[in-house]
């Protein structure tokens, strides 16, 4: 079938941003950063991460000579840290014309927001963009784009909901990297308000039994270690939600000798973490017990009132599941009668009843905010795998192909050819099954 050919479209772009106090760089039309004078220390964190992470660069180096993306536009709203600029400069090395923004207002690095700006990359995001992020936001929708790529649902949702043309009429499709995102999608399918495919990149076991366990794990207690200088072990530390996330911060924390305590709303879930050594208790009792506090469900309201006056004295709280509803703050800030930054990303509130309570990184994700992010390696995977969904998207384009308006699940095969990827640049090797056993293992009629 002939190749389809990409559609075009003009948008009225608003300029300039709102864009609060500091110091900020902007080329209308372009980019909008903290500061350009940045790009040199950001353009030496990319390289570091580059150096870290040989599968996606296996893919720019091979999809750079036949550029499978020339004339498709990509809108990513995701973290904005040395991985993905990685991720965002091996699509552009692969034909595509990329616009960015950050997915979570504290979660840009500036520096690495700077080296992309300066490298022609369109980029809006800095560092505490809060009026702003969704301006940020619409930003990258002005090229228009033919492919979303998304962390958290906004970008999508923004399409959905303020350019609904947009989303039935011009994207081809997209993909979401993350549990939170993946569950609001599916809902939005179910309600027939899906207007185009997307990936269920998250959902790939190259990605959540990897970044959401280890990466999560290492850089969550990363974030809170920078942003309190605790020492872990012999600490009561809670972990609410013992999914993908949550258990690899309880394994982490077991590792470096916390007691860990794990809440759960899923009995199997409960049942996992029991057997892995953590004990199991409701909230409202880990509260009274509780050093430390990690948040990792995406399901609001988790630590709330109530739990806050049962706390210990110095009590630390964060959270590192994607939405900063977690921990309910106002309810933390109405039991308080003052407050103040003692450390970066540590806020120390005093109660009403005189005991002090220490939010990191005003509940926002503690691994993003107060540390880097998940480990370059470990990233090196999860955005192999965005960049091979979204040549998926185009090639079934090219063919002319009409996908379901649905989360799609993507093939093993894809999680195969990732992982074995890794493991050759590893230097590992694996056994492989002999023809006598790949029959044993298809005869019904083998027996005792």
């Amino acid at each position: 079938m002939a190749k389809k050919a990409v559609k075009t479209i003009t948008k009225k772009k608003n300029y300039p941003a709102k864009k609060g106090k500091g110091k900020f760089s902007e080329v209308q039309g372009k980019y909008c950063v903290r500061d350009i004078s940045l790009a040199k220390e950001g353009k030496m964190l990319i390289d570091w991460a580059e150096s870290r992470m040989p599968v996606l660069m296996y893919l720019r180096q091979l999809y750079s000579k036949t550029k499978p993306f020339k004339g498709y536009k990509i809108a990513g709203c995701l973290h904005v840290t040395k991985e993905t600029a990685v991720l965002i400069k091996t699509f552009e090395a692969a034909g595509a014309e990329v616009s960015w923004s950050g997915c979570n207002p504290l979660s840009t690095n500036d520096a690495v927001a700077a080296a992309l700006a300066a490298d022609g990359i369109s980029i809006y995001a800095w560092h505490g963009n809060y009026p702003d992020f969704y301006w940020c936001i619409e930003r990258t929708i002005d090229i228009p784009p033919h492919l979303t790529l998304d962390d958290g649902c906004d970008l999508i949702n923004t399409i959905h909901e303020k350019h609904s043309e947009l989303a039935k009429n011009f994207v081809i499709g997209g993909t979401e990297e993350t549990t939170t995102g993946i569950h609001r999608l599916r809902a939005r399918a179910d309600a027939k308000k899906l207007y185009y495919p997307v990936y269920a990149v998250n959902d790939m076991e190259t990605k959540w039994d990897f970044d959401n366990v280890y990466g999560t794990g290492q850089s969550t207690l990363d974030g809170i270690m920078r942003a309190t200088s605790v020492l872990l072990a012999g600490k009561n530390l809670v972990v609410a939600g013992h999914g993908h996330c949550g258990s690899g911060v309880a394994k982490r924390a077991k590792g470096m000798g916390a007691n860990t305590i794990c809440t759960e709303v899923k009995a199997t879930a409960a049942l996992k973490a029991i057997l892995e050594g953590h004990e199991i208790m409701k909230m409202d009792e880990a509260a009274k017990v509780g050093d430390v506090f990690v948040t990792a469900t995406g399901v609001k309201d988790i630590i709330r009132k109530n739990h806050f006056l049962a706390m210990k004295d110095g009590a630390v709280v964060c959270n590192t599941g994607h939405y900063d509803a977690e921990i309910n703050i106002p309810e933390l800030e109405a039991v308080s009668k003052s407050k103040r930054t003692i450390r970066p990303n540590c806020e120390e509130y005093t109660l009403k009843n005189g005991k002090k309570i220490y939010l990191l990184a005003e509940g926002r994700l503690v691994n993003l905010a107060a540390a880097e992010g998940h480990p370059s390696e470990v990233m090196d995977m999860s955005f192999a795998n965005q960049f091979m969904s979204h040549l998926k998207l185009v090639e079934a384009h090219k063919k002319g192909q009409k996908l379901p308006l649905e989360v799609m699940d993507l093939p093993v095969e894809q999680d195969e050819f990732i992982a074995t990827a890794k493991l050759k640049m590893l230097g590992k090797k694996m056994d492989k099954l002999s023809k006598e056993q790949l029959a044993y293992i298809n005869d019904y009629n083998a027996g005792t």
